[in-house]
C-alpha cells in the first residue's frame, strides 16, 4: 500500500479511526473525513503525519449535503494527487419503532447509510477506474437479517449491500467493490436499548461468545483493500459467529 491514498468517511473516531491507523500503518496515504468530530480528527491527523510526515490529511463533509461529495474526491486528489480507496464507514444509528418514524429519520438515517456511498461512490469512480482501486463499504449483519425497532436502519443496510453488488457490475473490471459486516463491535453510544442484559443476550448467541473490536473490522477491510484482488462483489460478515445463529 506504499504510497496509495485512501478516503475513509467517519474516519475520525471508533471503527473509522482504527481502520485509519491500521491503513496507514501498511504506508498509505489517509484523507480523514469528518462531519463534527474535528477535534479528534485533527488529532488521529497529527498522530499519523508525526509517524510519516504529509501521509493524512483531513476533509470535512456533511454526507446528507450532495455538494460534498464531488468536494471531498476533489481535495483528496488535489492533496494527494491520486485515489486509490474508497471506504464508505460513516453511518447514523438509531432506533425507530414502526408508529415512531418520522420524514427526518429516514433522511438521516437511508442518507448516511445508503444515499452517500451511491453518490460519493459515484464522484470517486473516475479516479478509482484511473487507479485500479476499490471501495469498501461498512454493511452490517442485521441488513440480511432486520434488527427489531431499527427499521429504518436495516432497510439503509440491506440497500447497501445491494449497493455493493451493484456496483461490483458497474465498475468492474477496473474497480472492485465489497463490504464488511460487523455483528456486535462497538455498543452504541447513549442507547439505553443496549442495556448489560441486552449485550450479554447479544453475546451469548455469538458462536465465539465474546463481542469483537474495532481492530477486527480494521483487520478485514486492510485484507478487502490489500490482499484480496480476486474478490468482489463480496459481504464479508465480522460478527463472531453471530449471523450464523441468528
Amino acid at each position: 500500500m506504499e504510497g496509495k491514498v485512501i478516503l475513509i468517511t467517519g474516519g475520525a473516531v471508533r471503527v473509522g479511526a482504527a481502520t485509519a491507523r491500521r491503513l496507514h500503518g501498511t504506508g498509505a496515504r489517509i484523507m480523514i473525513h469528518y462531519r463534527s468530530s474535528k477535534g479528534a480528527a485533527e488529532q488521529l491527523c497529527d498522530a499519523l503525519n508525526k509517524q510519516r510526515p504529509d501521509s493524512a490529511a483531513i476533509v470535512q463533509g456533511d454526507l446528507l449535503d450532495p455538494a460534498c461529495y464531488a468536494r471531498m474526491v476533489a481535495e483528496t486528489v488535489a492533496s494527494f494527487g491520486r485515489l486509490d480507496v474508497l471506504i464508505n464507514n460513516a453511518s447514523s444509528f438509531y432506533p425507530t419503532a414502526v408508529g415512531e418514524i418520522t420524514e427526518k429519520d429516514w433522511f438521516d438515517l437511508v442518507g448516511t447509510n445508503l444515499k452517500a456511498p451511491l453518490f460519493l461512490s459515484q464522484a470517486a469512480a473516475n479516479a478509482l477506474t484511473h487507479s485500479h482501486g476499490c471501495i469498501v463499504n461498512i454493511a452490517d449483519i442485521h441488513a440480511e437479517r432486520p434488527m427489531k425497532s431499527y427499521l429504518v436502519y436495516s432497510i439503509a443496510k440491506a440497500g447497501l449491500v445491494a449497493l455493493t453488488k451493484s456496483l461490483a457490475h458497474e465498475l468492474g473490471p477496473n474497480v472492485r467493490v465489497n463490504a464488511v459486516a460487523p455483528g456486535p463491535i462497538l455498543w452504541p453510544e447513549d442507547d439505553p436499548t443496549f442495556d448489560d442484559l441486552e449485550r450479554r443476550r447479544i453475546i451469548a448467541h455469538t458462536l465465539l461468545k465474546r463481542e469483537g473490536s474495532p481492530e477486527d473490522i480494521a483487520r478485514a477491510v486492510t485484507f478487502l483493500v490489500n490482499d484480496a484482488p480476486y474478490i468482489t462483489g463480496v459481504i464479508l460478515p465480522v460478527d463472531g459467529g453471530r449471523s450464523a445463529s441468528l
